[in-house]
């Protein structure tokens, strides 16, 4: 059973088919999917949330292989308003999004933190690495706060089309690390 995580100003539900409705309206715009993994159909179709989450995230949280959370405000629980999750994947660990009008408030640093976090202490995963659009600044600001280092520039094929990609990663010991001179 995945558990809720808690940050400072948000609740990471674990994802439900019953979230697909609301993924439907924030999710499918422009500025938040082009630097997306080119798996992501655009445009999106009427149905993407419910479909992926029916026939690939639900199950893939069955097999223990993907850990998918929902993000809400403290200050109204009842509504979701961007998406985490983490894979077993060789290459990519982590990825989310985050609906229009809460981007630029750090809310996506406390979500990458609170996984990472669940990454490294509950699943035990050595690495974590996350693959991001170059051209994402705003992705690889939340990497750098997070301590993560910058390890290869290749190409990737991404919604926008194939663009130079950056991967990131951050060891198990090098968080562990930087918590403690954290605290």
């Amino acid at each position: 059973m995945l558990p809720e995580l808690t940050t400072e100003r948000l609740i990471l539900r674990p994802l439900q088919l019953e979230d697909a409705a609301r993924t439907q309206l924030l999710f499918p715009h422009w500025e938040i999917v082009q630097h997306l993994n080119a798996v992501v159909p655009w445009p999106y179709p009427p149905d993407g949330a419910f479909t992926f989450y029916r026939d690939s995230a639900l199950p893939a949280i069955a097999r223990n292989e993907e850990w998918h959370w929902t993000l809400r405000l403290k200050s109204d629980p009842a509504l979701h308003i961007g998406s985490i999750c983490l894979t077993r994947a060789a290459e990519e660990n982590r990825g989310f999004w985050l609906g229009q009008p809460w981007q630029g408030q750090g809310l996506m640093t406390e979500a990458a933190e609170a996984v990472t976090e669940y990454w490294f202490e509950v699943l035990g995963m050595p690495t974590l690495r996350t693959k991001k659009a170059a051209a994402n600044l705003a992705s690889r600001k939340i990497s750098e706060r997070l301590g993560m280092r910058f390890v290869g520039l290749q190409e990737h094929d991404f919604v926008a089309g194939r663009l130079p990609a950056e991967t990131w990663e951050i060891t198990r010991e090098e968080w562990k690390q930087q918590r403690a001179a954290q605290y």
